[in-house]
């Protein structure tokens, strides 16, 4: 259609500074799954809600990663944003290829950082210091605050590291790979500092940070969650109350999966 309507046609969708369609690649806990094409301006709330059906289980936006491995996350507070280039970056995010993943309620912010480092560090090229060395650094970081080890210092050498990187990287992907860090330090400071101050995880995701237990008063004893425990860390004669040695249970959460009676739940230690 754009080569046959011309630039101009084109240019009437849009906003100023951000003519045209773009397509999205809408992903994660939300309703309508798939590829949008949509007028550039458009709101997040409007691409999440109308087009997007909203997040399933009647359960809470809490953000969403634009732009693919390297952008970054905006939390709830800013979803009538207008989607446009310059917005998106006041943001601290990108538009990039247009990946759009929305998370819920049950996202950790910290986890999600960094599992999208975790992609960054392996598609280095090594060519520069800054990006070879430095977000390899940041991930060994991560890794200790969502073990309960990180401290207040580990996150400020997170914050420092990140800027660095993105100021003396020499490609696109050293200078925008630590954006999912500084974002979520940026919007979703809380759940950093319950990791390092509390040794909990909001929203009990990090495993090391987390106990599956089993509610005595509501188990019937129907075996289910024994059944599908992969490495038997779950006891209990058939009728009778269940229970989880947590120096076995992996915290997979396939006896939550089972449970059809609400006996099971994560709980921080």
């Amino acid at each position: 259609p754009i080569i046959i309507n011309g630039g101009e046609w084109f240019s009437q969708y849009g906003v100023e500074g951000s003519r045209g369609t773009k397509v999205f690649a809408l992903a994660g806990n939300v309703k309508n799954t798939g590829l949008v094409e949509v007028p550039m301006g458009i709101t997040l709330r409007k691409l999440i809600y109308e087009i997007g059906g909203g997040v399933p289980g009647g359960k809470k936006l809490k953000a969403i990663q634009t732009g693919g491995p390297s952008g970054g996350c905006i939390p709830l507070e800013l979803i009538d944003t207008p989607i446009t280039y310059d917005n998106m970056k006041k943001l601290g995010t990108i538009i990039g290829s247009g990946g759009m993943i929305v998370m819920d309620e049950d996202s950790c912010m910290v986890d999600v950082a960094k599992y999208f480092l975790e992609f960054t560090v392996e598609e280095s090229c090594g060519q520069c210091t800054p990006c070879r060395d430095g977000t390899r650094r940041m991930l060994e970081i991560l890794e200790k605050i969502t073990e309960g080890e990180g401290s207040m210092n580990d996150l400020q050498l997170l914050k420092d590291l990140g800027e660095n990187i993105m100021a003396t990287s020499l490609c696109g992907l050293g200078q925008t790979a630590p954006q999912p860090v500084i974002s979520t330090m940026r919007y979703f400071w809380d759940e950093y500092e319950a990791h390092v101050k509390q040794g909990k995880c909001p929203a009990k995701k990090c495993k090391t940070l987390m106990r599956v237990v089993i509610d005595k008063e509501k188990c019937v004893g129907c075996t289910a969650c024994a059944r599908v425990c992969p490495v038997d860390a779950i006891s209990g004669s058939v009728r009778k109350p269940h229970e989880i040695d947590p120096e076995i249970c992996t915290r997979c959460g396939s006896c939550l999966a089972v449970c059809r009676f609400g006996a099971i739940s994560k709980v921080s230690p």
